[in-house]
């Protein structure tokens, strides 16, 4: 078996002029990966390269991915994937990962782009202030959850009830709101951080309907289970695509 010479064209556009140290020591591996990922993979569906990296990236964050992360932050760059959209991501994945696993992730981000020449910090992209960060997240929620998601900060036992309304004025308040990503795309990055971390059924689940709702149809997110697929497995895929089957259920 060779690579193809459909998977070379893209590896190349991914990254002009790179060769892995992998096709010396491990060849037989960069022939079967190479040939899954990026030639299988590929022409599965007919999907856009810009969505296809803001999901990798979202997914290589979700499952911690920190090595292949810094290789793929130059490829989504290539990819029209911009420096806005490639700090969105990462910073969006400090709610629904914690700071401990984002940390070396916003090392790598900003060594990339700095390589590249551009400046930090970039442009503010925060919409809120202290005043009206919970406001604006309620709306962000009710825009992606519905109606009943306005007085959800309020609910649950007295002595928990301030992590619901952290999850609107944080969560929602600090993060969604932000420009540099549409709602669209910040519940698509969410759906990768969920299944590619793992244990997180049923918030998964919960995200495939929001998917849904916001018009990430039930056959786009399969396009996205499969295509972040070689950078998380299967155990975890075919658990995403379980849920996003109930999902569908809850509509």
């Amino acid at each position: 078996m060779a690579i193809t010479e459909f998977s070379k064209r893209y590896h190349e556009k991914m990254l002009p002029g790179y060769e892995s140290g992998f096709l010396e020591t491990d060849p037989e591996f960069i022939e079967l990966f190479d040939n899954f990922a990026f030639d299988e993979v590929i022409n599965q569906d007919d999907f856009d390269d810009r969505t296809r990296f803001m999901a990798i990236l979202a997914a290589l964050l979700g499952c911690q991915g920190i090595d292949e992360f810094k290789e793929m932050l130059p490829a989504a760059l290539n990819f029209v994937v911009t420096p806005v959209e490639e700090k969105e991501i990462v910073y969006q994945a400090a709610a629904y990962l914690g700071i401990g696993r984002v940390f070396p992730f916003l090392h790598a981000v900003n060594d990339v782009l700095t390589a590249r020449g551009i400046k930090l910090p970039l442009e503010n992209q925060s919409t809120t202030t202290p005043d009206d960060r919970l406001e604006k997240g309620v709306q962000a929620q009710v825009d992606i959850f519905g109606e009943g998601m306005k007085e959800f900060y309020k609910s649950g036992p007295e002595e928990s009830r301030h992590i619901n309304h952290w999850l609107a004025d944080n969560c929602f308040g600090d993060y969604y709101t932000r420009t540099g990503l549409d709602l669209k795309q910040r519940e698509m990055i969410t759906f990768c951080f969920l299944a590619a971390q793992g244990g997180c059924e049923p918030q998964l689940t919960s995200h495939a309907a929001a998917n849904m709702k916001m018009g990430n149809d039930k056959q786009f997110l399969i396009k996205i289970i499969s295509q972040c697929l070689p950078y998380i497995g299967y155990p975890r895929s075919l658990n995403a695509l379980r849920c996003v089957n109930e999902a569908e259920k809850l509509l």
